[in-house]
């Protein structure tokens, strides 16, 4: 009797019998299966690990993959009683990865364009967020922590977000880097996570998405969400200059935005100087 081989060939010669080979096909196809899924959590798993010791104390739930996301995004449809949604363009984004940039007005940003297409969005957020009294509400979603000048943490933001994208699930970001001090402007884009999430991802299609509020009566608001088409796009020949102005012009037309060439931090530090001088007059 000639010694079997663990092919699936090997066994045929050895008088292995169809309906045994049948089994034996099943069982290992199901061990590779469960051998792939086991290294994707793994992944994420360590990932997890690494994120949590970076932050110490600071609990940042599951990023990406947190189980409470759809819980909540259900949850927020209490807010439909003070605030009606307009969203045109979700047609446009296909099923998928995608990288979803946005204006920044409102805290608000990120859940109206959830609320109507039941996507799972995974945004960049400020670590401080996650200490406020309602960090809990950034866990629940799965958002990702992000905090300023720490490079280790940046990069492990980064790898969380392809971890997002691998997954098929979208990723938001919100370049003025703060809420705008006010409505109908686009203040100057941040290029640090920007274009690195564009460059390492060149085939995930890109959309930018314009966000307005407006007071429709009392007590009440209209949020009114436009999503692009797939942005024009291409890191392996634009520099990165070319790919802000290129999200920069989408937002501007898609919102009807006027621009204003100054960081958001900067025109509300001003204002706040301003308001404090005028005050102390």
């Amino acid at each position: 009797m000639p010694l079997c081989g663990r092919s699936l060939t090997s066994m045929a010669m050895c008088g292995v019998s169809y309906e045994e080979l049948d089994v034996r096909i099943v069982i290992l196809a199901n061990m590779r299966k469960d051998v792939s899924v086991t290294s994707t959590v793994d992944a994420y798993e360590v990932l997890l690990k690494e994120g949590q010791e970076l932050y110490g104390d600071v609990p940042i739930g599951r990023p990406g993959r947190a189980k409470t996301y759809k819980w909540t995004v259900r949850a927020l449809n209490a807010l439909r009683i003070r605030m009606s949604i307009e969203l045109s363009g979700q047609g446009n984004v296909a099923p998928g990865p995608a990288i979803l940039i946005g204006n920044h007005t409102s805290t608000f940003d990120p859940i109206v364009a959830v609320m109507e297409t039941g996507w799972r969005v995974t945004a960049f957020t400020k670590a401080e967020w996650f200490t406020h009294q309602i960090g809990p509400f950034f866990r629940f979603m799965g958002q990702i922590p992000l905090r300023r000048g720490d490079e280790p943490v940046t990069d492990w933001a980064m790898r969380m977000a392809q971890s997002t994208l691998n997954d098929g699930n979208k990723v938001g970001i919100y370049p003025e880097g703060t809420r705008a001090p006010d409505q109908g402007k686009l203040y100057r884009l941040h290029s640090r996570i920007l274009v690195p999430l564009l460059e390492a991802n060149p085939n995930v299609p890109v959309h930018a998405i314009a966000t307005r509020y407006e007071q429709i009566s009392l007590g009440r608001t209209r949020a009114t969400v436009k999503i692009s088409p797939r942005l024009a796009i291409d890191a392996a020949v634009m520099s990165a200059d070319d790919m802000v102005t290129t999200v920069k012009d989408a937002l501007i037309q898609l919102g009807d935005l006027v621009y204003v060439n100054q960081y958001a931090f900067v025109a509300k530090a001003r204002a706040a100087r301003q308001a404090q001088s005028g005050g102390s007059k």
